[in-house]
């Protein structure tokens, strides 16, 4: 347990970060490629940023875009605005030059910056946008508003950063995310993985995603652990750094380890090496229990999973270390939190039973960047955030997350929850991965059509598929048609992109 290196939790993320560096200066917090960075070094990178903030005009509530990869520089500039009081807005630099635009039409920034030399991808950005060197020679930057107009108290001193959604669903949004909320997740996820100052978490996870920032990121500060930190991700490279790096800890989406399942296979190797990994886990989609079983076979440990998303500043519900559950539960309502599982007229329903996930707490987003129609939509009275989740919650008070209500299929006049059909789907042999869909059909019902991928594009058996579903799932859930892709769509955080699907759906 992180015990003597735990702090009182400071008004602002940076000085959580000042803590450290008053304590322990020649600790190495990360380990890239290139070398080593110690909070002494980064200490430094973060005032000299700071007063290149200060010198163009950058003020408290003041929005600083980043077109970044994971590197020490972005993690000095997260830390610098929030040393200046304004807000960091991540964009991750394999994002098109059009999307990277909208982004900074609506942050609205003072500046903006490039990671330039982490990635060719973020140098294309920079050269672009005809960007200039920064006082650190990793990052380039733009004036891109002179006249940006910041945001008033006592809005301007909550707000650490804004995560832009995913968009899976439709256009993305901004999320405020308080300081308060990422400073009470550090604290909640180190704790719930004893996490301290001897472990090393793989940190390749964006940073410009609340996953990253939260869980890997803010939670290491929180308890003086280090980071073995990538640009992006290479299932080689991450076997090397837990056979010769010390990676301790792990984390992902379901979609990274269904791409380490398949490079193991791949290898010939049927566990890896792994000698100092005592923690991995799972979390930003939905976790089906075939892949959950098959991660727990190959690496010896237990795959803890949780439930989180961008407007609630990390996650809501966490399965804690150590704790073995035979299922996909995310877990236990995590401390500074409140959950309630409602119809739909908001009324709760009994255990057990299926409803829309509504839930407030300490790390509740204030709301959507200049956007109160959005969050109107989403807030309800008494302060409860619907979430547009479907879940349950049992009686020793495990969340069970079963799918997003928008993508609930009606058939027939039944309800059709795609995760289920999913699960039973990715446990038939050759299938690593599915996504389930429904389409409208003239008669105002829904089809419901099926998109998987199969270990090494091989061909599915369709009889015995047919055959499987058959005994598996009531006629209403079977899919009508299955059809095999050579990857399904997925968003840089690991979530699968369905609105795309639909728009491939052959005729």
């Amino acid at each position: 347990m992180p015990h003597s290196t735990a702090c009182p939790a400071p008004a602002r993320i940076h000085a959580l970060f000042d803590q450290r560096l008053a304590q322990s200066p020649q600790q190495v917090f990360m380990h890239t490629p290139e070398g080593d960075v110690d909070f002494a070094t980064l200490g430094g990178w973060v005032e000299r940023l700071a007063d290149e903030l200060r010198a163009h005009g950058v003020q408290e509530g003041d929005r600083v875009l980043a077109v970044a990869e994971n590197c020490p520089e972005h993690v000095a500039l997260i830390l610098a605005c929030s040393r200046v009081g304004a807000w960091s807005c991540g964009v991750n630099a394999r994002m098109a030059r059009g999307e990277v635009e909208a982004f900074v039409q609506k942050a609205d920034p003072r500046l903006v910056y490039f990671t330039r030399t982490a990635s060719e991808a973020a140098a294309g950005h920079a050269r672009q946008a005809q960007a200039v060197p920064s006082v650190l020679p990793g990052l380039s930057r733009s004036l891109a508003r002179a006249q940006a107009v910041p945001e008033p108290a006592p809005l301007a001193q909550q707000v650490a950063a804004v995560i832009f959604t995913s968009g899976t669903t439709g256009a993305p949004k901004g999320v405020l995310v308080s300081h308060e909320g990422l400073l009470q997740f550090a604290r909640v996820s180190s704790t719930s993985r004893a996490l301290g100052p001897q472990d090393r978490s793989y940190a390749y996870v964006p940073m410009t995603h609340i996953f990253g920032l939260a869980t890997v990121l803010m939670a290491s500060l929180y308890a003086g652990a280090s980071l073995v930190m990538r640009t992006h991700f290479d299932p080689a490279d991450l076997f090397d750094a837990l056979a010769h790096h010390g990676v301790s800890n792990l984390q992902g989406p379901p979609a990274m380890y269904t791409r380490l399942l398949a490079w193991l296979d791949a290898q010939g190797m049927a566990h890896p090496q792994a000698p100092a990994l005592r923690y991995i886990y799972t979390g930003a989609a939905p976790l089906d229990l075939a892949l959950k079983r098959a991660v727990e076979a190959r690496f010896g440990q237990v795959l803890h999973h949780g439930y989180g998303l961008s407007e609630y500043a990390g996650a809501l519900a966490l399965v804690p270390r150590g704790s073995r559950r035979e299922d996909t539960s995310a877990g236990y309502l995590v401390e500074g939190g409140e959950l309630r599982i409602v119809d739909a007229q908001g009324q709760d329903v009994p255990l057990g039973e299926r409803g829309e996930i509504w839930m407030r707490g300490v790390g509740l987003m204030p709301g959507y960047f200049r956007d109160p129609e959005s969050t109107a939509q989403v807030m309800r009275p008494g302060g409860w955030y619907a979430s547009g989740d479907l879940g349950r919650q049992d009686a020793d008070g495990a969340v069970y997350v079963v799918g997003r209500l928008k993508e609930m299929i009606i058939r027939s006049g039944f309800n059709v929850y795609p995760g289920e059909v999913e699960s039973v789907l990715t446990q038939f042999p050759r299938i690593q991965r599915a996504a389930v869909v429904g389409r409208k059909q003239a008669d105002g019902n829904e089809e419901v059509l099926a998109f998987v991928e199969t270990v090494g594009r091989q061909p599915l058996d369709e009889g015995a598929l047919k055959a499987y579903l058959t005994d598996q799932l009531a006629p209403y859930k079977r899919p009508s048609r299955v059809i095999v892709v050579e990857a399904l769509p997925m968003t840089h955080s690991g979530k699968i992109l369905k609105r795309s699907l639909l728009e491939q759906i052959p005729a």
